[in-house]
């Protein structure tokens, strides 16, 4: 397979700003609110003829009670055990911090090469002085980057590089079938891909609009190969108040282009609302082909009628596909 690489460190030390510009492409969600990125997000990149996969992760609080940064750290230690090679992220303007000897204790205790990378050293030319208390850390050279303009990460590429495993080791082309999960927020499209693969790979609360990224997990079983991809909830327009939730709905428009399959999650116990149409329309303007799955089944009050009324959601979605509007 490619080799992984992980970026990893505490939240707001520029992570996804990093994978974006290494990746090339918007992927990951840049805000300066900590803790935006919770999930492991997954890109692909290239550096001297190596193609390798790039894991950006939610900020790592080594001792907290909040239960999303626990999560955050758990699916960051996910991505630790999976990776080749661990990029470790630190903050010049904050300098050595206590979550950042933590963290650098954790790393170690992985086995695998780590990378120290001090970010936000955006001015050429000058070595701030405060670079190397990073030594401190125990991680060997550190190397100066600017997520933000780019600096630095060549240096940083090529110290990746050296520790790939070897070259035929490469995963040449993937077959594997893409399914995007897509639905309404809190329809529970995370917790069918956390049953799908039998672990808790993606994020899932009573909150809606937990995830907020689109999440590749890969997944095998006797009938083939699939990735799946796991979308924030796609609320009406009106509702995309906050740019981190339009730049979510903007990811799951992306899963669904790249996806060649789509599972639509229905509430079952709201039905079809015309935004599950719309999210239907998507899928299907896009010219995915596409399964409808009724979620939440086993919380609805049944009789003698109520599977007869279920066979009816293809008769709805035509009645309301023909009668709504477009956008959000």
């Amino acid at each position: 397979m490619k080799p992984v690489v992980a970026i990893v460190g505490r939240p707001n030390v520029g992570k996804s700003q990093l994978f974006n510009k290494l990746t090339g492409r918007r992927l990951a969600i840049v805000e300066d609110t900590p803790g935006v990125t919770r999930d492991r997000i997954y890109g692909e990149s290239e550096w001297n003829g190596r193609n390798f996969t790039l894991i950006d992760t939610g900020g790592i609080e080594p001792n907290t009670d909040n239960q999303i940064l626990a999560f955050m750290r758990e699916q960051a230690q996910i991505a630790i055990e999976n990776a080749h090679v661990i990029i470790f992220i630190t903050d010049i303007k904050s300098g050595v911090t206590a979550s950042d000897l933590e963290i650098a204790n954790l790393l170690r205790q992985s086995g695998k090469p780590i990378v120290l990378a001090v970010n936000k050293m955006d001015a050429t030319g000058t070595v701030n002085p405060d670079f190397y208390e990073f030594y401190n850390l125990g991680l060997g050279d550190p190397i100066a980057i600017s997520a933000l303009h780019g600096h630095g990460t060549g240096d940083l590429l090529d110290a990746c590089v050296n520790d790939f495993p070897p070259e035929d080791q490469d995963e040449i082309i993937d077959h594997a079938i893409k399914v995007a999960v897509i639905g309404k927020p809190n329809a529970g499209k995370s917790s069918l891909v956390n049953k799908i693969l039998g672990e808790e790979r993606v994020i899932v609360s009573d909150m809606p609009g937990t995830t907020r990224d689109a999440i590749d997990a890969r997944f095998q079983n006797q009938s083939g190969e699939y990735i799946l991809i796991d979308t924030a909830g796609i609320r009406r327009k009106s509702k995309v108040s906050e740019s981190i939730e339009r730049y979510s709905v903007l990811r799951a428009s992306m899963a669904i282009e790249r996806a060649d399959v789509c599972l639509i999650l229905i509430d079952a116990l709201e039905g079809v609302t015309e935004q599950d149409t719309k999210i239907a329309g998507m899928a299907h303007e896009a010219g995915k082909a596409s399964i409808i799955v009724i979620n939440k089944w086993d919380l609805v009050e049944k009789d003698d009628k109520t599977m007869e009324k279920t066979r009816t959601l293809r008769a709805d979605f035509v009645y309301i596909g023909q009668n709504r509007t477009a956008g959000f």
